[in-house]
């Protein structure tokens, strides 16, 4: 009696991977504009030093990366800076931790994307001339360097780059320094026998950007707040084709509430400042009316991304 042929061994299927019509994850779209390794995604520093950038140990070995390495960053609007690599555990693969100055000086902002690049043999400086910026040094007496510049840089090895400004906090002020001068180049390392001039006039700011206006570096004691409200401010903002592809309307607004001084407006100036949006502070009583709807007509004048208080609402 013949025994029937067993069936054909059934070939795997293809992964929906593959599959060139899978659907796209626009999460992670702005990883997508391009492949090279060195373009990575702003996020918020641990370790506010204005001289220090933070990546993953995988991230610094693809690089080929070390530690104390001085690499060059480079942003938007043409600017560029140095910094000191350090590694950090628990920074994502696809990211870079840098303070808010760094930012300002890349003119990026939390989600953007920065360029990295190797940058040996950045020469120690011989002389550095440095003022401080106008607005930042009203009712200040005494000497700066003693008081600022000489415990910043002191045993620091900090690089410098022509044109940048940095945030210098000393007691109860916080004062802000451009770089005017640096000899040999426009890239170096102030060392303990680098020079370092502050004569003259202190600067005016012109259209350079504030680097002491409040962002996430200065709220504390909120992470978890901090979190839900950036999924619903920065998404929008950033990824608006991601809810278009789900089908779901973003949040038109958000409510924050809370006891006088626990940071409500605090968080919506620094929201305001770190996605590019306006920010405009109402009082309760500037929209307060007897007149029935014009209290409603008040808010919808001055509507943007604003905070009214005394009433927390943002």
């Amino acid at each position: 009696m013949a025994t029937p042929n067993p069936p054909p061994p059934q070939q795997d299927e293809p992964s929906s991977s593959a599959d060139p019509k899978a659907k796209k994850d626009y999460s992670t779209a702005i990883l997508e504009r391009k492949k090279s390794p060195n373009r990575l995604v702003v996020d918020e520093a641990t370790n506010d030093d204005n001289s220090v950038v933070a990546l993953h140990p995988d991230t610094m070995e693809r690089l080929q990366l070390f530690r104390g390495d001085t690499v060059l960053l480079k942003g938007k609007k043409r600017k560029d800076t140095i910094c000191i690599v350090l590694a950090d555990d628990t920074c994502d693969e696809p990211k870079i931790r840098m303070n808010k100055t760094v930012r300002k000086n890349l003119r990026v902002r939390l989600g953007d994307v920065v360029s990295v690049h190797q940058c040996p043999d950045v020469k120690y400086g011989k002389r550095v001339h440095i003022l401080p910026i106008d607005d930042t040094v009203e009712g200040i007496t005494g000497n700066l360097f003693d008081a600022f510049l000489k415990p910043y840089f002191l045993e620091a090895y900090r690089p410098l780059r022509k044109g940048d400004l940095f945030l210098v906090r000393g007691g109860m002020r916080s004062v802000e320094f451009k770089v005017i001068e640096t000899d040999p180049a426009e890239y170096c390392i102030v060392a303990p026998d680098t020079e370092i001039f502050c004569d003259g006039e202190p600067v005016k700011r012109e259209d350079e950007e504030r680097l002491d206006d409040v962002g996430y570096d200065d709220v504390g004691g909120v992470r978890k707040q901090m979190a839900q409200i950036r999924e619903l401010v920065e998404l929008p903002l950033r990824h608006p084709q991601l809810f278009k592809s789900i089908g779901v309307k973003p949040p038109k607004g958000i409510l924050l509430f809370g006891p006088p001084g626990s940071g409500k407006t605090l968080i919506a100036r620094a929201v305001a400042n770190e996605t590019g949006a306006f920010f405009f502070l109402i009082n309760g009583p500037e929209i307060m009316s007897k007149l029935a709807g014009e209290s409603e007509s008040n808010l919808r004048k001055a509507y943007c991304v604003s905070a009214v208080d005394p009433y927390g609402w943002a």
